[in-house]
């Protein structure tokens, strides 16, 4: 029973579109049950299905192609997120009671970590904090541990209800659960006094332009090269690759309405503005002219201006994802290529893993690109504001842009993310939402007003210590687990290697 509640309430719980709050906080609780009683091989063999199903499901929901490489995705990420119950199992038992009220949320961390940090495919999946974006004050703590608290503090729930379970009502009972109240108090308070006592300053702030490109052009793109009913859904967040000089003037047309609506953008007050992802498809040899007329639009409208284009070459990992931020002298400040293509996807080179970061009169401007920002690591960057050109499909778009916010939270920048086929959005240095856009329906200009000046938080100094420290800890309790010889039970005989002497009492009888 306690599986099967698991299981489903998991499936509310897994980072998509469906996604419950509370979910989050309850599944955990069950499968633990699940696994603490019943028998270690065949209980845990059910856990890391139930795990991977939920991945799966992930992937199913937001309609991410199925392929082999997805599937190996839905199998490593419900494997790793499931050495949690394992560990706690298999050892939890051997220790205290400190050290088994820690194991599974240190455990937990360390797998979303791992994921976050190592693995090809980031926080889209697995990372528990993902599912709690209506939750400001509890999501404050990423700015001191980065959006790992979240995950400890709900794994910690799960153990401390199941200390709960297994003990009978005492003062020992109450101080365990009173302990945890209190600390997810501290963090709930102390992000809602955050929010309220430390506002976010708008005493200054930037007018910022994102815009797409055309669908209706895109469609005639499409059309001339006999491809009139490919569109940009079910798992695409950009167009087949193709060789837009095959079809110039079609091609042009897409660029030239690019640069007609960031001229429309400067006279509504821009003074940045953005392409979401892969806005511009051109050649090789078309780059020069891309770049050329970028410029000469820059300086003279007088704006800092994202170009997002993708350069089209015959060997596809040749091929580049890429943005140029052009400065309002016409001066090219930064070249960037995308450091974390879409594994499955696409087939280009990664960058260098750095987000640029410029200084400018409306602070310091850093950018990376779409998938770039399910990776905590690579964006702690010194910024004001961070810019996310982004190119989605329906199903993921306003999923992916909100898991872009936690950065902004744990960064302490302002962020925008213009999504082409999907959900534009810009979110203050709290988390706050700015301003909205629907790029499915809606393909205007759209214009959001941004606060100039970030904060310094504790995560952009320290990065993933909190992290870092949870994994030390789970390898101490793992040692400790498993070097540690199980106490006997209650009412078992001591082992004896040579024979008691007789008591002096029956000594002196005799």
């Amino acid at each position: 029973m306690w599986l099967v509640i698991g299981t489903v309430v998991a499936l509310f719980a897994v980072g998509g579109r469906w996604d419950i709050a509370p979910a989050a906080w309850l599944f955990p609780v069950f499968l633990l049950r699940f696994a603490r009683t019943s028998r270690p091989l065949g209980g845990l063999v059910l856990v890391w299905l139930a795990s991977w199903a939920g991945a799966m499901f992930w992937i199913w929901q937001m309609a991410v192609p199925m392929n082999g490489t997805t599937v190996l995705a839905g199998l490593t990420f419900g494997t790793v997120l499931a050495l949690p119950y394992v560990a706690d199992r298999l050892l939890a038992r051997r220790l205290g009671t400190a050290g088994a009220l820690l194991l599974f949320p240190m455990a937990l961390v360390v797998s979303e970590f791992l994921l976050g940090t190592f693995a090809p495919f980031g926080t889209v999946i697995g990372l528990l904090a993902n599912t709690q974006f209506d939750h400001l004050p509890l999501l404050q703590v990423a700015a001191v541990t980065g959006s790992y608290g979240v995950g400890f503090l709900i794994g910690g729930c799960a153990t401390v209800v199941n200390w709960a379970w297994e003990h009978p009502p005492s003062w020992r009972t109450a101080r365990v659960v009173g302990a945890y109240i209190a600390l997810l108090a501290v963090v709930v308070v102390g992000g809602a006094a955050r929010t309220a006592w430390f506002p976010v300053d708008t005493t200054r702030t930037v007018r910022i332009a994102g815009l797409n490109a055309d669908m209706a052009l895109i469609h005639q793109q499409m059309t001339a090269l006999g491809r009139p009913d490919v569109k940009v859904s079910a798992g695409q967040g950009a167009l087949p690759r193709f060789d837009p000089d095959t079809v110039k003037p079609e091609s042009t047309a897409v660029i030239d309405d690019l640069f007609a609506r960031t001229r429309r953008a400067a006279q509504a007050g821009a003074k940045i503005v953005i392409w979401s992802e892969n806005a511009a498809y051109v050649s090789h040899a078309g780059l020069p002219a891309l770049l050329s007329q970028a410029r000469s639009v820059a300086r003279q409208e007088h704006i800092y201006l994202l170009v997002a284009d993708n350069v089209h070459l015959p060997n596809p990992e040749d091929s580049r994802d890429e943005t140029h931020l052009i400065g309002p002298d016409g001066t090219v400040l930064w070249t960037y290529q995308k450091s974390h293509p879409v594994p499955g996807m696409e087939p280009y080179r990664p960058g260098n893993g750095v987000a640029p970061v410029v200084s400018t009169p409306y602070g310091r401007l850093a950018g990376v690109i779409c998938y770039d920002a399910d990776f905590p690591a690579m964006m702690r960057a010194d910024a004001d504001i961070m810019l996310v050109p982004g190119g989605d499909w329906p199903e993921i778009g306003r999923v992916h842009t909100e898991m872009a916010s936690l950065r902004a939270i744990e960064n302490g920048y302002s962020l925008v993310r213009q999504d082409y086929v999907g959900w534009s959005a810009a979110f203050d240095n709290q988390g706050h939402v700015l301003s909205t856009q629907n790029t499915l329906v809606d393909q205007d200009l759209w214009l959001v007003d941004v606060p100039v000046r970030g904060v310094t938080t504790p995560y952009r100094v320290i990065g993933d210590a909190f992290a870092w420290l949870c994994l030390a800890g789970t390898v101490v309790l793992l040692g400790f687990g498993v070097f540690r010889r199980r106490p006997p039970a209650a009412g078992t005989p001591r082992p004896t290697t040579q024979r008691e002497p007789e008591p002096m009492a029956r000594q002196v009888a005799r």
